[in-house]
């Protein structure tokens, strides 16, 4: 897309200085800004242009250069990536959540591309202005660090899950976190389409379908979107979760290689 008629926020009058840091609030809780100079966020949000999308819109091309880091304050966003005729699912990106913030900081092309599935708004910061606060600003240049370490685990635990299990143990290792993270859950509704969801892991729908329908037979029952763990012992005993491929670590908010939380049904 281009980024034409993208609406600035940096005019210096009051109303401007009230929408600045309305701007700042919504993401001053990122682990991106924990702690950083209050002048330091304000600087990347005057810096910074505040834009809604309607769904389905492509915000970046991967190749291209990365001249934004991506704030989601609202929405939901795809990231994905393609190659030979075919296309793979790499995150999908809830509120509020950074996006490739590797490539802003290095000043080299996505790796990925990003659109939207819902109607959502973004904030776009220039990669420039955040290479001169990671300078600046000690605080969030460690930030960064921590969260550029963060998205590396993440990625290899993702690149572990998909050598080191077969279909069904990686289905019943998502489904088993999904229910940890709402503390136990034995029941809560997929975050995403299951098409999303498929494409995330690795394999077909179609191939996806038939996993799910065959974990009835080891703890867990599918109706739609919706899972229900109906015997936890046996369900975990095929998952197999593993502190090496599937945490603790806390997720990193930039999401590289992650979907988001699911919701809690029951």
């Amino acid at each position: 897309m281009s980024i034409d008629g993208l609406k600035e926020i940096k005019q210096p009058n009051e109303r401007c200085r009230v929408v600045i840091e309305t701007i700042a609030n919504d993401v001053r809780d990122l682990q991106l800004f924990d702690g950083v100079q209050d002048a330091t966020i304000l600087k990347l949000m005057r810096a910074g242009y505040d834009q809604s999308f309607p769904p389905y819109v492509t915000l970046i091309n991967e190749g291209t250069p990365a001249n934004f880091l991506h704030i989601v304050v609202e929405g939901m966003v795809e990231l994905f990536a393609g190659a030979n005729k075919r296309e793979a699912t790499m995150a999908v990106v809830r509120p509020v959540s950074t996006f490739i913030l590797a490539a802003s900081v290095r000043d080299a092309p996505y790796l990925m591309s990003a659109r939207t599935l819902q109607r959502s708004r973004v904030l776009l910061i220039p990669s420039a202005d955040l290479r001169a606060a990671i300078a600046n600003d000690n605080r969030f240049a460690m930030n960064v660090l921590n969260e550029l370490a963060g998205c590396y685990r993440s990625m290899v635990r993702h690149a572990k899950n998909l050598k080191l299990r077969n279909t069904r143990e990686r289905v019943a290792a998502y489904l088993l976190r999904q229910s940890r993270l709402l503390g136990n859950a034995p029941g809560f509704i997929l975050p995403v389409e299951k098409r999303l969801l498929a494409s995330y892991m690795g394999m077909t729908p179609e191939n996806l379908s038939r996993a799910l329908k065959s974990l009835a037979e080891d703890g867990c029952k599918i109706d739609g979107q919706r899972i229900i763990i109906t015997d936890r012992a046996k369900f975990e005993a095929l998952a197999a979760l593993s502190p090496w491929l599937d945490g603790p670590d806390p997720e990193a908010s930039q999401a590289g290689v992650s979907l988001p939380l699911p919701e809690t049904d029951l």
